[in-house]
């Protein structure tokens, strides 16, 4: 349920109406915009008098919620979220380009594509230090030595973060970790999702492998429902009948999310095609269709990548890549 106050109510007024709405042992959510201030009432709400409520002198109007997600719904929250981590952000107009390799292989490797992605553009460091994979003989990562060699990254090129947690039990390691990111096969891992949601780090929540949008959206719930605000949501192709792609991106998940919620909405277009000559005409696709952010696997030698070589861009790439999308941003402002 939301209830909409009337333009010029005081912030005593409001005060005052959020203490009686907990009373009922209800959560308040407040979204203070120019015109208005939108309450948003999470709980059982059917113990509230909608009449009563609606009767009141600064209420404008109250509305039920029938979506099931509510702190993630635009209803409760109609301004775009901007997410901040390392001093660079995501959504609200802000474009986030993260870039880097499937996994850290060495410190070299992970500096030199650092410093690379950096030039090109890129304003975050993606790189895997736990993998998930298919199979249990292929290369797992380098564990916490890998976030060591993250963070040595970071210092020397000041890119903030963004590496994939898979066990709660590891959350210590990722103290220095900007960006949390949540793979598709952990975002129905609801134990995981409340853990992270007692944090306040960003967490990129990626779309499981055959998960709808209102599930996507339920498991940022999760997260967002334990008081962690900060979610970036992440379209990373989902599973179809199509096999020549590693997956099949859905470009309109971008404009769905963003009528639905007002959390920033990345795109993952090396996972969603698994082939790195596909990756650039996706790039392009996803910023017309007005994506907040990129996720792009970026290597100095794909052909011996440890991990996802065939889908990784080189560094001079990437670059070619950054700059269309940015020329393509500059024309559709």
């Amino acid at each position: 349920m939301i209830a909409i106050l009337k333009h010029g109510t005081t912030p005593d007024q409001t005060s005052h109406l959020v203490e009686w709405l907990k009373t009922m042992n209800l959560d308040v959510h407040i979204s203070q915009g120019q015109e208005v201030t939108i309450l948003g009432l999470i709980g059982d709400t059917s113990r509230v008098d909608m009449e009563l409520l609606n009767s009141l002198e600064i209420v404008e109007t109250v509305k039920r919620v029938s979506e099931p997600f509510k702190q993630a719904n635009r209803k409760f929250h109609p301004k775009d979220s901007v997410i901040e981590a390392g001093g660079s952000k995501i959504g609200g107009g802000y474009f986030g380009l993260i870039a880097g390799p499937c996994s850290v292989e060495s410190e070299e490797q992970i500096i030199q594509v650092a410093q690379a992605v950096k030039e090109a553009g890129a304003n975050f460091l993606r790189g895997g230090a736990f993998k998930p994979r298919t199979s249990p003989y292929a290369f797992q990562g380098m564990g916490g030595e890998g976030i060591k060699l993250l963070l040595k990254a970071k210092e020397a090129t000041g890119l903030p973060i963004v590496t994939e947690l898979m066990n709660i039990n590891t959350l210590d390691l990722f103290n220095d970790v900007d960006v949390i990111q949540v793979g598709a096969r952990n975002m129905q891992n609801f134990d995981l999702l409340k853990e992270l949601g007692k944090t306040k780090k960003p967490i990129l929540l990626k779309r499981g492998l055959a998960n709808t949008l209102q599930e996507l959206l339920m498991s940022a719930e999760y997260i967002m429902s334990e008081g962690n605000e900060n979610v970036i949501l992440c379209e990373r192709g989902i599973r179809t009948f199509e096999t020549y792609t590693r997956n099949t991106l859905d470009l309109s998940a971008v404009p769905v999310l963003h009528e639905l919620s007002h959390l920033p909405v990345v795109i993952d277009p090396s996972h969603a095609t698994g082939k790195s000559r596909l990756v650039a005409s996706m790039a392009y696709a996803s910023a017309a269709c007005g994506a907040d952010g990129l996720m792009i696997e970026v290597h100095n030698d794909p052909e011996h990548a440890l991990c996802d070589g065939a889908q990784s861009l080189t560094p001079s790439q990437f670059a070619e890549v950054s700059r269309k999308v940015q020329q393509l941003r500059e024309v559709m402002v």
